[in-house]
């Protein structure tokens, strides 16, 4: 009897769940399952990026071309004179000024031609003097009528003639002292001497082998090439002051000299489309080198306070050069820009950006028009504006 009653019990228990879960079941059916709902207010996640302040500054506006290094003279020294050479006064790689013995060659030869023609001379204007008494004998005869008029102008000829003689005798001195001068080969100009290519005790033939290169290079030259399109902007400027032109080594990184323009050339190579330009450096420290391969970079203007980026903020879209501009609400504008120039990393601005702003120099390529952004301001960079601080509020520096 009590187990009867337990399993009648149960089975109310059950049919009791069951109608439960069938109920809800109903129920669901009917409502439907109804989903948590979204959050429309949350905002995005705000972008990090690198930003720096547009600065002022002045900036040159520079032109560049592939130049070399020229000497300012170059000479090729040749004996004038034929003879040995007996000695040599320099040193390859010598220094040397104007005037310096450079090579001897034996005068002797030289000296005895001119000894010779010393003492023609002598004899010929004793020989003058003698004919221009007997002139002033026959001069006192004509008048007297003991001598005829044929007789004195006879003497007058004979005068005439030796006097033509000892001018003679004259250039001939004078060409034998050349002779003994050119026998001692001097340099012509201030330079540096090359490697010899003559040796002691070597015949020299009268404008023979080459003895020595001497090159000038204080002052140098430095001939350079650039576009014929910036050939009205450089001419221009030319007639306004002198332009300053600066010499790099051939990473185009480091500075060598500076000098300034003395010429550009009477024309154009049509080939190459570009225009010979000569700049003039004193070359003091003899940091330039003839022959050598240098950046030339002719500064044709100096914008006064203008508005400077690093480069890498400039970006290029379809519309031409943009940049991105951290704002006070912490979101990007983007910017359109006009860029004049970039030079070691460094963007001048034409126009569409204020000293002071922040530009995004790193992290642009997430960045889209009104993305908030966490902005971490760059090494060195100066954040100020009319006002104010112009860094976005919680922006870091580091």
């Amino acid at each position: 009897m009590r187990k009867s009653t337990k399993i009648t019990l149960a089975c109310v228990l059950v049919v009791i769940a069951a109608a439960g879960a069938v109920a809800a079941f109903r129920h669901e059916r009917q409502h439907g399952a109804q989903p948590a709902q979204a959050d429309n207010n949350a905002q995005p996640a705000a972008i990090p990026v690198v930003a720096e302040a547009a600065k002022s500054q002045d900036v040159p506006i520079i032109i560049r071309g592939l130049g070399s290094v020229t000497a300012y003279n170059t000479v090729s020294v040749r004996s004038r004179v034929t003879g040995n050479i007996t000695a040599v006064a320099f040193k390859e790689g010598q220094e040397v000024k104007v005037g310096d013995l450079l090579v001897q060659i034996d005068p002797r030869p030289f000296q005895a031609v001119l000894d010779q023609a010393e003492a023609t001379r002598v004899k010929d204007v004793a020989n003058l003097e003698n004919a221009r008494k007997d002139l002033t004998r026959y001069a006192t005869l004509v008048q007297k009528q003991f001598s005829t008029e044929q007789q004195y102008d006879t003497q007058r000829a004979t005068v005439a003639a030796d006097e033509a003689t000892v001018r003679m005798d004259q250039a001939t001195i004078d060409a034998a002292k050349l002779n003994v001068e050119y026998a001692s080969v001097r340099s012509p100009i201030d330079g540096i001497a090359g490697i010899r290519q003559v040796d002691l005790g070597n015949l020299m033939e009268a404008n023979g082998a080459v003895i020595v290169v001497l090159t000038q290079i204080r002052p140098i030259y430095v001939v350079a090439t650039m576009p014929e399109a910036d050939l009205g902007q450089v001419r221009t400027a030319m007639t306004q002051r002198s332009l300053d032109v600066e010499a790099y080594d051939a990473d185009d990184s480091k500075l060598i000299s500076q000098g300034h323009l003395d010429l550009v050339d009477n024309q154009v190579d049509q080939l190459t489309g570009t225009v010979k330009l000569k700049a003039e450096f004193a070359n003091q420290d003899q940091a330039l080198w003839p022959g050598e391969f240098v950046n030339a970079h002719l500064i044709v203007e100096t914008v006064k306070n203008g508005v400077t980026v690093p480069a890498a903020a400039a970006q290029n879209g379809t519309q031409g050069p943009f940049v991105f501009v951290a704002r006070n609400d912490n979101t990007a504008e983007q910017r359109n820009i006009t860029v004049r120039q970039t030079e070691n990393n460094v963007a001048l601005i034409g126009s569409g950006l204020k000293a002071g702003e922040l530009v995004v120099t790193a992290g642009q390529s997430k960045l889209s028009k009104g993305a908030r952004v966490k902005v971490t301001i760059g090494d060195g960079a100066e954040v100020a504006a009319a006002g104010g601080s112009n860094a976005p509020p919680g922006a870091n520096v580091r």
